[in-house]
């Protein structure tokens, strides 16, 4: 894919991204970061303090002509995955914030799929006009010529 001058790209997952700038034309692709955030979320134990849940079961259960009403444990919530979904909303809201400010008239988003999920869930019409691919990979922890591969990979995909 041939990037004009000045289009923006972002690469991100649930806990970081690389917002860059094509400092090049279509024929020379040349990224520069414009900004970078990561999102540390702290271990599992440390976000959750309690046992899961629990719940009365729906039906009663006879036992031995004793009748009793059972209790099912709750599924524990995935906190990770809860701050990752958050990061990835906090991120478009951000590129949506820019878009309508005119920062930057082209964009391609580069995510991993749930993110790139969470992140088209969350776009505005004004965001959504200035999208001009989704790269479906996640590249947060290439480097910037391995980014730049990928793009230019992309148009032959």
């Amino acid at each position: 894919m041939k990037l004009a001058h000045k289009t923006w790209v972002i690469v991100a997952d649930g806990e970081k991204f690389l917002l860059l700038n094509n400092k090049g034309d279509q024929d020379f692709l040349n990224l520069e970061v414009v900004k970078a955030e990561t999102n540390r979320t702290p271990p599992d134990h440390e976000l959750s303090a309690d046992r899961p849940g629990r719940q009365n079961d729906a039906a009663r259960q006879v036992t031995g002509g004793v009748e009793a009403w059972g209790k099912s444990a709750m599924e524990e919530t995935d906190w990770h995955r809860v701050a990752e979904e958050r990061f990835a909303k906090e991120t478009t809201a951000k590129l949506r914030e820019w878009a309508a400010s005119g920062r930057f008239g082209q964009l391609v988003v580069i995510a991993d799929p749930r993110t790139l999920g969470e992140m088209r869930a969350a776009y505005d019409d004004g965001l959504r006009s200035v999208i001009i691919a989704e790269i479906n990979k996640d590249l947060t922890k290439m480097p910037l010529d391995k980014i730049e591969k990928s793009i230019l990979a992309y148009e032959t995909a």
